[in-house]
């Protein structure tokens, strides 16, 4: 295996978990009645993970987990893609 296929292998798994903490961010707005856009979701994901740090602070007074699992896959994803790309 060489070391472009090894961390584009982990930039995909990275972006693997991004999906899945938007799809839990967007399940918690819609829990709590924030209305979504389906058709223009990826455009909108980062209004919403916002959405979601400002409404966690609020009812907590702490940014909810969700926010920085979404923050950290996402940025993972670019930054390993990225040195994936530039080692090829």
């Amino acid at each position: 295996m060489t070391l472009f296929t090894f961390f584009l292998s982990l930039a995909l798994l990275a972006a693997v978990t991004n999906v899945i903490f938007s799809m839990l961010i967007v399940g918690e707005l819609q829990r709590r009645m924030v209305k979504s856009n389906f058709f223009l979701l990826r455009l909108c994901l980062p209004k919403y993970a916002q959405q979601y740090k400002q409404i966690s602070l609020q009812e907590t007074g702490e940014v909810g987990g969700l926010y920085y699992g979404w923050l950290v896959s996402i940025t993972a994803a670019w930054i390993l893609a990225v040195i994936g790309f530039v080692l090829r």
